[in-house]
């Protein structure tokens, strides 16, 4: 025994050598930290930085300073969370709210930038008696904010709101600015700022700027649209630009951080927001790289030199002091300038005043600098200023959010949310996960991501000698897609039933699900057959009420330029119009697609407000129609459009004659485009569903087919008198 407790000692002796050892004691503190301090209302990113602080080498000694100082798996993982900070910083920015708040946004973006700094370097200059770079690095830091009270926006549902909007399209602003600054203190910092330094960083900048936004762009769409179904391989490509962007960077002269963020933006376009990718990447970084990051800065932290005297105290008060103030005065004069209320102001100054991750980056960059730009005293203070405001900005983005919700309801603009459906649910009708990737992706990205069950698969199986071997046959299918689907995290319903055909099984579960829309995977290659010996369109719209997406969906969706919209006139007064628009406008965002529509001018006022109304943006290009089949004149041919009409079941106030073959035409003029064939919702009343004997059908065709013999006739007529004014 004795033997065993001589051979184990020296493996837990303090500090910690084995490598496995470290890894599994901060992987305990990432895991125990945030439940812990969680319980005293405490910051999940304070208490990881407090968490190293007591295992440091400077208070219990668990890691030595010299693990700290080697190139080893601590300082490769620090300095991995750093690069992916500022990567998802760039990656998470919302580009289409910071164009059409663009003036406000440049606004505020230039006060919280300039004020701080012009305000903040005399102070560090003078009163912290630092010298002119660090004063400068410092101040820069003053303007940086990391809107750690976004959530508690979200929750109140207030994430679209104008003064929202501003702040994060200021936050971009603010934020390339510092990095700017950044990029010519590490560069100045091997040598005089003269003009030989300003060609070449410009030259290499230039280079860096060309691969960046120009070369890695192409070909992240290139390799997304071909491995459009392997998401990990597009995790691994995502983490390879984000460090080779790191490395060009820093052989641009400029610090790698500024690498990580502008990968994010170069890639902010090609990643949905609400995609099974993008969790990954939040996911993987949240729970693993970034807390490595802020472990360490809190083990590099010297909490004794708050014990040796004043000076310390002094630092880390005026630090706190004035990076609250300068936010402060900041959204005051935002307010001022566009006559804003007292609390779209707070909401402002709490959104913005909260220093945490771009902040400890460049201070890290500054006190890592080989000459020692900034000293421990700095980056103790940081520690502080980060705590504070943190909590200050929970506290009043808390209030204001409280005040500002209660203002919306008392004017009634709470009111523009009527549309949105907390309750949909999409129902997706699939037998296996293989060719039907792309519809269950659609699913994900149209999907509102606070709804709680949105999405469920529906497996049917004919009712034969076979049914229950088929079924059970189905749970390997099953898991392929709940397997496929895992990396999102979002619910996923899955089931599989039997019925007598598979146009009535999807009408029952539809409206066991009390689903709002059913995909159907409408493949030409997989449809084929099936119209050979009878439309499954019809015979599934005859027996089901729902909105019905019958899907061609072969290219990756990143392939896509642009959404057309067909829609026929009258089309805006269906009960489910607000359905199906709502998910058109969420797949044009998380793609940023533009959206082009072809329609009457009442549909197009009606579809507008359909995406203020819910909060979602989208730049449209509108085309006034008068009949339907004139779209397919007007439209500008281009393979790489998604095509999405809207047609109508017979018996609807939008229906016509002209819609009942369109879906052949269009399939015929862009054969090689992917298209959405929507059916809205039939909504029949209740008094009058016990007739269905009685049919108004026969006479609306024939008053349709009359007008539309009157349109040809006119059309003659027109034609022969313009002929004649001719001669």
């Amino acid at each position: 025994m004795d033997t065993i407790i001589e051979y184990l000692l020296p493996e837990f002796g303090f500090p910690l050598t084995n490598p496995v050892l470290v890894f599994s004691l901060l992987l305990f503190i990432i895991l125990l930290s945030p439940i812990v301090l969680r319980r005293l209302k405490i910051p999940g990113i304070i208490g990881l930085i407090i968490s190293g602080l007591i295992i440091g080498p400077h208070a219990l000694g668990l890691i030595g300073y010299n693990a700290l100082q080697a190139e080893g798996s601590i300082k490769l993982f620090s300095t991995i969370g750093l690069l992916y900070i500022m990567f998802m910083a760039g990656l998470e920015l919302d580009l289409n709210q910071f164009k059409k708040y663009l003036n406000k946004s440049l606004t505020f973006g230039l006060l919280t930038f300039i004020l701080p700094l012009i305000l903040g370097y005399p102070i560090c200059y003078y009163v912290l008696n630092l010298d002119a770079i660090a004063s400068l690095l410092v101040a820069s830091m003053f303007s940086t904010h990391t809107l750690v009270a976004y959530p508690i926006i979200s929750k109140y549902g207030l994430s679209k709101h104008s003064s929202v909007a501003i702040t994060v399209g200021g936050t971009i602003l603010t934020d390339t600015a510092v990095l700017i600054i950044l990029a010519i203190i590490s560069g100045s910092s091997t040598g005089n700022l003269d003009g030989i330094f300003w060609l070449k960083l410009f030259t290499s900048l230039t280079i860096f700027s060309v691969i960046m936004f120009l070369g890695i762009p192409k070909i992240a769409r290139w390799f997304f649209s071909k491995l459009d179904s392997e998401k990990s391989s597009q995790y691994i490509f995502v983490l390879s630009i984000v460090f080779f962007a790191a490395f060009l960077a820093e052989m641009a002269g400029v610090e790698h951080i500024i690498g990580a963020f502008v990968a994010g933006l170069v890639l902010n376009r090609l990643i949905p927001h609400n995609s099974v990718l993008m969790n990954r990447i939040d996911f993987i970084g949240n729970s693993l790289f970034i807390p490595f990051f802020l472990i360490y800065v809190g083990m590099v932290v010297d909490y004794r030199a708050f014990l040796q005297g004043t000076w310390p105290l002094v630092i880390a008060g005026v630090l706190t002091t004035f990076a609250i103030f300068s936010k402060w005065l900041a959204a005051l004069v935002t307010q001022l300038i566009f006559n804003m209320s007292k609390t779209e102001r707070q909401v402002i100054f709490g959104l913005s005043t909260s220093h945490a991750a771009a902040t400890l980056a460049i201070i890290m960059v500054g006190y890592n600098e080989g000459n020692g730009i900034l000293d421990i005293n700095i980056v103790n203070g940081t520690v502080l200023l980060i705590l504070f405001t943190c909590m200050t900005a929970s506290f009043v983005t808390e209030n204001a959010g409280k005040k500002l919700l209660i203002q919306l309801n008392e004017s009634g603009e709470g009111e523009l949310n009527e549309t949105k459906l907390r309750n949909q649910h999409i129902m997706v009708s699939m037998n296996e996960l293989k060719g039907n990737e792309s519809l269950i992706d659609f699913s994900l990205i149209i999907s509102d991501p606070k709804v709680i069950n949105p999405i469920s698969v529906v497996s049917v199986y004919p009712n034969n000698e076979k049914a229950e071997m088929m079924i059970r046959k189905s749970r390997k299918s099953l898991e392929d897609i709940v397997k496929h689907f895992s990396g999102h995290e979002s619910k996923l319903n899955t089931i599989a039933t039997i019925d007598y055909n598979l146009s009535s099984g999807i009408a029952r579960v539809s409206k066991e699900l009390v689903a709002d829309i059913v995909l159907i995977n409408d493949n030409k290659n997989f449809s084929f057959i099936q119209r050979m010996v009878g439309d499954e369109r019809e015979r599934l719209m005859d027996i089901c009420d729902k909105t019905i997406f019958f899907c061609q969906l072969d290219k990756p969706m990143l392939s896509y330029s642009r959404i057309v919209v067909m829609a026929p006139p009258l089309c805006e007064l269906e009960n489910s119009f607000a359905i199906w628009v709502e998910r058109i406008f969420r797949f044009a965002r998380e793609l940023n697609l533009k959206i082009e529509l072809f329609s009457t001018i009442s549909t197009h006022e009606r579809f507008e407000k359909i995406g203020q109304a819910n909060k979602l943006e989208a730049e449209i290009t509108f085309n006034e129609i008068e009949y339907f089949e004139d779209t397919l004149l007007k439209y500008d041919k281009n393979k790489n459009d998604l095509l999405i009409a809207c047609l109508a079941r017979k018996g609807a106030v939008s229906h016509s004659l002209e819609i009942d073959g369109f879906t052949a035409k269009m399939e015929k003029a862009c054969p090689v485009n992917d298209a959405l064939f929507i059916y809205p919702a039939l909504q029949i009343n209740a008094l009058y569903s016990s007739y269905d004997d009685i049919s108004a059908s026969p006479i609306a065709a024939g008053v349709e087919t009359i007008q539309k013999i009157g349109r040809e006739v006119g059309n003659i007529l027109v034609g022969k008198k313009t002929r004649k004014q001719r001669k």
